[in-house]
């Protein structure tokens, strides 16, 4: 098709339907009614982590499952082949050129890597999340953007939302080219959309016999993009006939005429990654690729990521177990004042974090992993919660290293090889590690969003009490019904088993942290219950606050699950748990002087005066602290691309590793 028939192909299908989706006007109540409108479903089966937020401490939710033992033979042996040819690969290859050879991406299609979560009944491995994880550590290790390529195809990619929402005909025609290295993408971002899909202007118009849909619009930062053979592109299909459309995904084949990457995308750190701007212009996209039903497009997205997002605290496990590793030899190698540096109570403390931590975040993934195979348990929160405390405390543990490496931290590893010293990349892993405190959902939006599933049973109970604008009568009707729940669930969080100086016994000198544990979970509840008396409809707009919250859940959980792995190390060898033990404790011991000062900043802060502080600032008001500095981004363009869903294409710069 030429470019003149593309362009009028789309053009035809500019109606007014398509026009309006692009340029209606979103409101607040727009944005929240669709976020409403698009959770997942109330889950029946139960929770731990959504139990911490409303002081139920309930430990038996999180024991050991019994692993597949064939499962378990399978995945060692293709580990060791990954590992083995991981170990023939050039990190710094990577990070000096700014992409991954086509080479490496043949090995590792050979290896099956593509395929490794799907079904082997499609061709794939059939490993399950916490073997896949491992995998992705070894990945990782290399270069942090072979794990991000490999996460970005199986976990939000085609595979995982065809698999979980597709046809038998859907899945038969993808799933084995997936596995096969059919490389995939997930485009749902634009310009100016990220964590608010009301704003979508990417449209997907029917046509008028059904048969084909019609997609337009922009896409950013689509990792892997450059490269894909198969997209799960997001788009809003305006209302027609007697169907209301709404967001939905389609699965798209990038050779499809009228689809270009524009660009090729640079960051801070990543730098093997293939992430561009992608812009679709008249794509015909047979109806039979449509994912479910019109308007359940986000559904499939927010489901996608429950699993999904639990990629990002495998690698950062891997980040951590590194650290350790270089903290280690190089605190033992290193002499200051005539001793190790690590002898030097300021450097030992350092590196007794590290170590904690990086047992916590390995521990923290291995238990969210497994919850999500044995598919028992409600894990949204779980796997959310690790996401958002793996991706921080990574960054930390990173940015410790880079502290005790000194001036090395801050040198480059080439820098170091050329003059004769260890080719340690720390301040690589740290430019790495940063963006995912962003990915599939920044810190602050995870928040957000973990916030409002823990607080869902107060907002049930409050009812219109938890509505702006709800009429006075409606408010007096809900605060009766509140008083009925409240009455039966607040003299619960009086007293437990926390408080009982013989309970969690059978995990021997972490019993203490599990006491704390418990109380601290129901006096997380009452927080949580006096900030939604104290604000009612306003909590909404506490979001420091609500933060304070979640990060209280995360590290209690995080708690829990250190202290689980470690008792369950010591069934298995004693020895090993034993040393387990010593750092769970140590950990235990941290994350409470955390978990303290959270308690305390929930309701000594400064927030008010950051908000007055805030306001001043957009009002200009400070300008003239700005006086003195050059800024050199002045005049280079506007702060949202102009032309992002413009009409032109650019070079398309979209390309075949196979």
């Amino acid at each position: 098709m030429s470019t003149k028939d593309l362009q009028q192909a789309a053009d035809s299908a500019e109606n007014d339907g398509a026009r309006e989706v692009r340029e209606r006007e979103v409101t607040a109540s727009d944005a929240r009614a669709l976020a409403e409108a698009s959770r997942i479903a109330e889950d029946q089966r139960p929770s731990f982590a959504k139990g911490i937020y409303m002081g139920s401490y309930n430990l038996d939710l999180i024991r050991p499952h019994q692993r597949d033992p064939e499962e378990d033979i399978r995945a060692r042996g293709f580990l060791d082949q990954l590992t083995a040819y991981c170990a023939t690969l050039d990190g710094e290859l990577i990070e000096r050129t700014g992409a991954i050879p086509d080479q490496y991406l043949r090995g590792l299609a050979e290896l099956g890597v593509f395929g490794m979560k799907i079904p082997r009944k499609y061709s794939g491995l059939g490993l399950s999340l916490l073997s896949y994880g491992r995998a992705l550590m070894v990945l990782s290790s290399v270069h942090p953007s072979l794990g991000a390529l490999t996460s970005a195809h199986l976990s939000i990619g085609v595979p995982e939302p065809v698999k979980v929402f597709g046809t038998e005909e859907q899945k038969e025609e993808y799933l084995p080219r997936c596995a096969g290295g059919a490389i995939s993408a997930f485009l749902l971002t634009e310009p100016d959309v990220g964590s608010d899909p009301a704003r979508m202007r990417a449209t997907a118009v029917p046509s008028e016999d059904g048969s084909e849909y019609v997609l337009d619009g922009v896409k950013l930062w689509t990792t892997n993009g450059v490269i894909a053979e198969l997209v799960v592109v997001m788009a809003a299909v305006p209302p027609h006939g007697t169907e209301k459309g709404g967001i939905s995904a389609f699965v798209v084949e990038m050779d499809t005429p009228g689809i270009t990457v524009e660009n090729r995308n640079n960051f801070m750190g990543l730098r093997g990654i293939e992430n561009g701007v992608t812009r679709l212009r008249g794509v015909r996209v047979p109806a039979a690729n449509r994912l479910g039903r019109e308007g359940q497009g986000l559904k499939i997205a927010l489901t996608t990521l429950n699993t999904g997002r639990l990629s990002i605290p495998a690698m950062c496990a891997a980040s951590g177990k590194w650290s350790l590793k270089i903290a280690r030899g190089w605190t033992g190698a290193r002499e200051q004042w005539g001793r190790p540096i690590w002898q030097h109570e300021a450097v030992g403390k350092k590196v007794a974090f590290i170590a904690a931590s990086a047992f916590a975040v390995e521990s923290v993934f291995e238990l969210s992993a497994e919850m999500a195979d044995a598919g028992t348990k409600d894990i949204r929160i779980e796997a959310a919660l690790a996401k958002l405390w793996a991706s921080e405390m990574a960054f930390r543990i990173g940015d410790e290293l880079v502290q005790i490496r000194g001036g090395r931290g801050f040198e480059t590893a080439s820098s170091l090889a050329a003059r004769g010293e260890r080719a340690v990349a720390a301040e690589q892993q740290l430019r790495d590690l940063r963006i995912n405190r962003v990915f599939e959902g920044s810190t602050e939006i995870m928040h957000l969003l973990i916030a409002r599933d823990a607080v869902d049973a107060h907002l049930k109970a409050a009812g219109d009490l938890a509505v702006a604008g709800s009429s006075l009568s409606s408010k007096v009707q809900s605060a009766v019904k509140a008083s009925g729940f409240y009455g039966r669930w607040l003299p619960t969080l009086a007293a437990g088993r926390g408080s009982v100086p013989t309970a969690y016994a059978e995990f021997g000198p972490l019993s203490g942290h599990l006491r704390y544990a418990d109380r601290a979970s129901r006096r997380l509840a009452r927080s949580t219950f006096y900030g939604m008396a104290r604000w009612q409809a306003g909590l909404e707009h506490h979001q420091v606050f609500l933060g304070r919250i979640v990060d209280i859940g995360a590290e209690l959980f995080a708690m829990s699950a250190v202290c689980m792995r470690a008792e369950t190390m010591r069934g298995k060898d004693p020895k090993e748990g034993a040393a387990a033990y010593e750092l769970a404790g140590a950990f235990c011991a941290q994350s409470r002087v955390r978990i303290d000062t959270l308690f305390d900043d929930l309701w000594r802060n400064s927030d008010a005066e950051d908000r007055r502080l805030a306001k001043g600032v957009l009002g200009d008001r400070y300008t003239w602290l700005e006086a003195g500095v050059l800024d050199q981004s002045e005049g280079t363009g506007p702060w949202i691309s102009e032309t992002a869903n413009g009409t032109v294409a650019g070079e398309n710069l979209h390309r075949r590793y196979r």
